[in-house]
């Protein structure tokens, strides 16, 4: 579900010198595979709809119920992770929109669901490159649902609207990550890429925003906190402002008005993730088993800037 990344202390210490006079040695960090590349291993970046060949459910099937519990086992029985979860009193019937910032690692997802009731059923627009590293994960994934791929740099918007719009009109819950990264602040939302609010804008579909915090690393008993937040609309974020004209679909004016959508969303997610993400925060002396290996359970291995959160929210849609 999310690009690569990690903690920067994570990556290999530079070598030791060989002599007390001899200059450090430093690795690289480790090299990159284009998406492209990616793509064309397995051949084509075959997204959406199209990869899932079939009306996204909003029911929860046996397997998906089965591997819920699996998971939930997992999380909470093995890793002993806890999530302060609130505001579910706020979440309507189902096909929404539900919008979650920050961002900062792979159980976002879980988090997300973990808030959500069995039923309908979540599906997220997720980085395929950073979710489909090993073939049975694709597979597994196919089967029981809940991510719509997406490969960087690939097809466009269109794909990702028709995704959208499948899922609401099933009465699902179509779920987005607008930061489009795990690299950015603890405790602070990033700048948001503008996909999610162009889909908003031409399903106009109730958007659900969705605050968390505390993944940012990960380890044995880590706590974690989330909010939902009350539904709302592209009327409501713009406000009284806006004229309620909707400029042609692929035009700058729509680019400009996605701008603005993105603007006042992160204005309402940005302080409750701030509100929220103290709470998450463990004692310096507190033992942190297993970070490592957890932090980067589903992530390819690579720098993670925790300082400077990335691409500035009028970069590529998606």
């Amino acid at each position: 579900m999310t690009p690569n990344g990690g903690p920067p202390d994570a990556l290999p210490a530079p070598d030791a010198p060989d002599r007390p006079d001899a200059a450090p040695r430093h690795r690289p960090p480790p090299g990159r595979i284009s998406t492209q590349a990616l793509a064309d291993a397995r051949g084509g970046a075959v997204e959406g709809l199209t990869w899932l060949g079939r009306t996204p459910e909003s029911r929860g099937s046996l397997f998906y119920r089965t591997m819920r519990l699996l998971g939930r086992f997992i999380l909470f029985g093995l890793f002993r992770f806890r999530i302060d979860t609130s505001g579910q009193q706020h979440l309507p019937a189902g096909g929404y929109l539900l919008v979650g910032a920050a961002h900062r690692g792979w159980m976002d997802p879980f988090v997300v669901v973990h808030a959500l009731p069995v039923e309908p059923r979540a599906w997220f627009l997720g980085s395929a490159p950073s979710t489909f590293t090993v073939r049975w994960r694709e597979v597994l994934i196919h089967r029981m649902g809940g991510l719509l791929p997406v490969w960087r740099g690939g097809i466009g918007v269109d794909q990702h609207v028709a995704s959208a719009r499948a899922v609401i009109a099933n009465g699902g819950v179509f779920a987005q990550m607008p930061e489009g990264t795990v690299s950015g602040p603890a405790g602070r939302i990033g700048p948001f890429r503008l996909g999610w609010a162009v889909i908003a804008l031409r399903t106009d579909a109730p958007i659900v925003p969705f605050a968390m915090a505390g993944t940012e690393e990960l380890y044995l008993g880590r706590r974690m906190a989330s909010r939902v937040l009350p539904p709302t609309t592209v009327a409501g974020l713009l406000g009284p402002g806006w004229n309620g004209i909707r400029p042609a679909e692929g035009t700058r004016a729509e680019l400009d008005l996605a701008r603005d959508l993105s603007a006042a969303l992160a204005a309402v997610l940005g302080p409750v993730v701030t509100e929220l993400w103290p709470r998450t925060v463990d004692p310096p002396d507190r033992p942190r088993r297993l970070r490592r290996r957890l932090t980067w359970l589903f992530l390819r291995p690579g720098r993670l800037d925790r300082d400077h959160p990335g691409p500035p929210a009028d970069s590529t849609p998606a």
